[in-house]
């Protein structure tokens, strides 16, 4: 086993790039409604390869906005599930389509395929360009659903407590679904990178350095991100087999 990913425990899938949100507060900037994606199958694959090698606890799928592309979402957590990852978690804005019918179908889903960890991102800032309609009747649908974890998400600036118009009318968003109870989590912090650092830069101490709170040493990997074309550590799935990527790695050859 390669000593720098010894400690290995979480997969990490960003499906897409492509977003239905033009927030200002994200950290990967500016992005299309449409795009590359990731290859479910190639994805699947990989898990059950890594799990019996790697004690994974859990996993997780992301974007962009991963539900553009819900049937290789499907198969990465089936694959999941099946594997016996613990924790099988699915990021979103809830915003992928606009019909009751369909997005009820795509909740279903998600759980049937075994997703059993959801959190869905409203606040401000996904507001601003996501209307809350589709996104309140997804949020319903999940609630009907046999489903152990799901949570609002929303994103803060600069703390929680803080005192500016982007967390008040966060907070005014919020009621719209502590009053059908649906749970809030303590959501992130955000981080000034990308759009956040070009529309965002007045609230932030510039002066300072700032460090990401998703980064980690390379020197001792705890989660593997895998990006929709295929890349991850300073490999690619979709042109080698992914436990010679891994047991290829070093820090000093990783993708910059």
């Amino acid at each position: 086993m390669n000593p720098y990913l010894q400690n290995l425990n979480r997969l990490e899938f960003l499906v897409t790039f492509a977003c239905t949100g033009r927030c200002k507060h994200c950290s990967e900037g500016d992005h299309v409604n449409s795009g590359e994606h990731i290859n479910g199958d190639a994805a699947a694959d990989m898990v059950q390869k890594v799990v019996a090698k790697y004690a994974i606890k859990s996993l997780m799928t992301f974007g962009g906005e991963p539900l553009l592309y819900p049937e290789e979402v499907y198969k990465i957590h089936k694959a999941a599930r099946n594997a016996g990852i613990v924790n099988r978690q699915l990021i979103t804005n809830g915003f992928f389509n606009r019909d009751d019918e369909e997005i009820k179908h795509v909740a279903k889903a998600l759980v049937e395929s075994g997703v059993n960890d959801i959190m869905l991102s409203v606040d401000a800032f996904h507001q601003e360009t996501i209307p809350i309609e589709p996104v309140m009747s997804f949020a319903s649908a999940l609630q009907g659903l046999d489903i152990p974890k799901f949570r609002v998400h929303p994103a803060w600036l600069v703390s929680t407590d803080a005192d500016n118009p982007y967390n008040n009318k966060t907070r005014e968003i919020l009621s719209l679904f502590t009053v059908k109870d649906i749970p809030v989590s303590s959501g992130n912090m955000i981080f000034p990178e990308g759009n956040a650092l070009k529309y965002l830069n007045e609230y932030f101490d510039l002066s300072v350095p700032h460090i990401s709170p998703y980064d980690e040493s390379p020197y001792d990997i705890t989660a593997i991100c895998v990006e929709p074309n295929g890349r991850v550590l300073s490999g690619n799935i979709y042109q080698s087999d992914i436990l010679n990527i891994m047991e290829d790695y070093t820090p000093e050859g990783k993708r910059a």
